[in-house]
């Protein structure tokens, strides 16, 4: 039968396994498709963009793309 090991020693081995295995970068992109995001983004979208038109905000967004 096999010894329970604790849940950090079993994160921290895998951790160790994807960076051998998948690199950094790779293992950072594989672990990010399991955490959830915060806040509200529909609260947010609506407070940054509250009464500008959709024109706005795309001339908005090329402005800060060539700065």
């Amino acid at each position: 039968m096999a010894k329970e090991r604790p849940l950090i020693e079993i994160n921290q081995h895998a951790l160790r396994v994807l960076y051998r295995e998948l690199g950094i970068v790779d293992t950072v992109r594989f672990l990010k498709q399991f955490t959830t995001g915060f806040g509200n983004y529909t609260q947010e979208r609506d407070e940054i963009f509250a009464g500008k038109t959709l024109t706005e905000i795309i001339q908005e967004n090329k402005q800060q793309s060539e700065t």
